[in-house]
């Protein structure tokens, strides 16, 4: 393993988040006055577009903040400083985004009012809101010890499952075509359900052993029921379990979607001690990066056919269905979390498996990322997160009209107790159950 090469990443890695990125958030992201944060920015960071706050975004805040309270490359000073925003962004969530039937609004106007997105739309329009709400508060209350609050998260946790298992649930802004099943319902109970575990763990809650075993579950539908013999993950399958190689849905790929759950996947089977099931992980992770990268203009598409390039198929009879917009509208992009995903799964998979491929597509997925996104205005710092096909800014709307704050900071995190661990000579299997 090139130990030298792993200590640049690491001390490179350090050094874009505290100097980069976090800058930005501790800035522009606190409101000190109601509470939550500000994530309504343009995709440039110099305008505060909207004061309102959508769920999904403060509960991705919360866990950050929360797992950067726990960072040794951080002083004491200013690990407690992020402890406590954490804690006031939970107790914003807890206050505010319930409503009376138990789902979270999507959308709360600055003081936590919930809002529909346009006038008379409903209010609990995504179950992802439901989850990153749970996530975080979750995470905040392991660490905090609060107790409260991980009762809070477990109740909203046992009604997200429920609806995930019955099929009855919204998911704005990714809706799923009739007669299909999506990976990303199986990915995300998978995410939430190990996130659960850990605080279950932390509170000595037997509860975990079920959470685990919901955990398990969810990785075996992914690998066993999304993977195809060629290793590429679907990211639709008709509602009867097949793959269709004649139409756009069970075509098309989500190469970030793929990587990103590849490492939770990989995280799973490192706290089961599951070998098999890293190493078929660490190998889809590379199958979507080959099927994902623009050989032409370089860096990953948002969306590629299951043979690579432009999506292909037929769309008879779902024309009109938004993710038929949305795949062949926007699969050119080159958006900042595919490539923030990729970094830190193609460095878990090469610390896991000493193989120079996965280092070598990690070099160059490095190269494309750190040319195009970071913001050329250092005093704004962060990136410049949304590009089309070439690499220019492009001013759009992608799920969410925010500028996120999760992707780009969790995975350098991640890299960061990553290489810190190789580098000090300790088991990679501590990074699943972290601090």
């Amino acid at each position: 393993m090139n130990h030298e090469r792993l200590k640049e990443l690491l001390e490179f890695h350090e050094n874009h988040l505290k100097n980069v990125i976090l800058p930005f958030w501790e800035r522009e992201a606190i409101d000190h006055e109601y509470g939550g944060f500000y994530t309504c920015f343009n995709n440039e960071g110099t305008k505060l577009v909207s004061t309102d706050k959508y769920t999904w975004s403060q509960g991705r805040m919360v866990w950050l903040l929360t797992r950067l309270s726990g960072m040794d490359c951080f002083d004491e000073t200013v690990r407690e400083k992020y402890l406590e925003w954490a804690r006031k962004g939970a107790r914003f969530l807890m206050e505010h985004c319930l409503l009376e039937n138990g789902n979270c609004t999507f959308l709360m106007d600055r003081e936590g009012r919930p809002k529909p997105i346009k006038p008379g739309s409903e209010l609990d329009i995504s179950v992802s809101a439901d989850r990153f709400a749970a996530q975080g508060i979750c995470c905040y209350a392991a660490k905090a010890q609060d107790r409260e609050a991980y009762e809070f998260a477990k109740k909203l946790y046992k009604s997200i499952k429920a609806r995930l298992e019955s099929g009855s649930y919204k998911s704005h802004p990714y809706p799923v075509p009739r007669g299909y099943v999506m990976h990303g319902r199986f990915m995300g109970l998978l995410d939430l359900s190990s996130e659960m575990e850990l605080a279950a763990r932390s509170f000595g809650d037997s509860y975990q052993r079920e959470l685990l075993g919901v955990a398990d579950v969810n990785a075996c539908h992914i690998m066993d029921g999304f993977v195809d013999d060629d290793l590429v993950l679907h990211e639709m399958k008709t509602a009867d379990g097949k793959f269709e190689d004649s139409t756009l849905f069970g075509r098309y790929v989500n190469p970030g979607h793929t990587v990103e759950d590849m490492w939770f996947v990989i995280h799973h089977g490192l706290k089961t001690g599951n070998s098999r099931l890293i190493e078929k992980a660490c190998r889809v992770a590379e199958k979507a990066l080959d099927i994902g990268w623009d050989n032409e203009y370089g860096g990953i598409l948002l969306f590629a056919d299951m043979e690579g390039g432009r999506p292909r198929g037929d769309v008879s009879g779902y024309e009109t269905e938004e993710m038929a917009r949305k795949i062949t509208n926007d699969w050119s992009n080159k958006l900042w979390w595919p490539h923030s995903e990729a970094l830190y799964t193609l460095l878990l998979a090469y610390c896991l498996t000493d193989d120079g491929r996965y280092l070598e597509l990690y070099e160059k997925v490095h190269e494309y990322t750190f040319r195009v996104f970071p913001n050329p205005d250092a005093k704004t710092g962060e990136w410049i997160q949304i590009r089309d096909r070439f690499g220019k800014p492009e001013s759009k709307v992608v799920a969410l009209p925010v500028k996120d704050p999760y992707h780009i900071a969790r995975n350098l995190l991640l890299i960061i107790e990553l290489l810190g661990t190789v580098t000090r000579g300790r088991d990679v299997s501590e990074i699943a159950a972290p601090k």
